[in-house]
């Protein structure tokens, strides 16, 4: 239990960083959200690919080293959380993102046999109405082309998430998966060729993201899953939006409210109902 809970922190940690490190680069205009996913995407492969080697050798199952599924999945969380980003607020982003996201894993954990407790449903259900108390200023009808952006990158995290349930080898998994999806964003960079906006402080963003905040975050996740239920799994992440907003008043100078405080002990408390196991109803 205590490796499982520090595993899960240091990855919702890692997340919350990487919002903040895509809204510093993306937020200041100083690159283009596909350059963006494009070098989070092949830095983070660059850096993954001979870590797995080092650490699994030639000993890792081929069903281990990743898939092409989940490497789309990969790529269309990437691409959609940044271009959603360009025309949507980071409340309303967020909102869409994690309630996508818990929406696709608990659907497909109910479709697959798995059921909730009454206690993890109310964990649920406060924990989401934690976060849309939370970012409720910022929703007043949102571009429809950025929401659908971000409802396909929540739902394609969502897919990648249970794609990575239960693997062995979580550092060539994630390795392969991110060399799967680096091809396909340098193909829509080449596409978007003429739309290319590089300045030094964005590339730097992006790479850092890439091969610290997504590709290492994404293997301690992916070690976490082996320890959590598919429930549990989407719930916890709704921590995600309440870390990033502590992480804009520390590094951004955002300002503390009593709303922030407030929703922040919803959602705390709902999570900390949604991973109870208690005794089965």
């Amino acid at each position: 239990m205590l490796t499982t809970t520090l595993l899960t922190a240091a990855t919702l940690i890692a997340f919350a960083a990487n919002s903040l490190l895509c809204r510093m680069a993306l937020g200041e205009g100083t690159i283009d959200p596909i350059s963006f996913t494009t070098l989070r995407l092949v830095s983070g492969a660059l850096v993954l690919i001979p870590i797995s080697r080092v650490l699994a050798g030639t000993s890792v199952p081929k069903n281990s080293r990743g898939s092409w599924r989940a490497g789309f999945a990969l790529f269309a969380y990437a691409l959609g959380f940044s271009l959603a980003y360009v025309s949507l607020s980071t409340g309303t982003g967020a909102l869409i993102l994690f309630a996508t996201v818990q929406v696709t894993m608990i659907g497909a954990a109910l479709v697959a046999g798995e059921k909730l407790r009454p206690v993890q449903w109310v964990g649920a259900s406060m924990a989401l109405g934690g976060l849309i108390y939370l970012v409720l200023p910022g929703i007043s009808a949102p571009d429809p082309v950025g929401a659908t952006l971000m409802c396909v990158a929540g739902a394609a995290w969502g897919v990648y998430s249970l794609l990575g349930r239960g693997t062995r080898a979580p550092v060539a998994m994630t390795a392969g998966n991110f060399l799967r999806s680096a091809p396909m964003a340098i193909a829509v960079s080449a596409i978007a060729l003429g739309s290319v906006h590089l300045e030094t402080p964005g590339v730097l963003l992006a790479l850092l993201s890439g091969m610290l905040t997504s590709g290492m975050g994404y293997i301690l996740w992916y070690t976490a899953l082996r320890r959590l239920t598919t429930p549990q799994a989407s719930i916890v992440q709704l921590l995600v939006p309440v870390l990033a907003a502590f992480g804009g008043v520390a590094f951004l100078a955002e300002h503390v409210s009593a709303r922030l405080v407030i929703a922040s002990a919803l959602i705390l408390g709902g999570v900390a109902l949604g991973v109870w196991k208690g005794k089965a109803a």
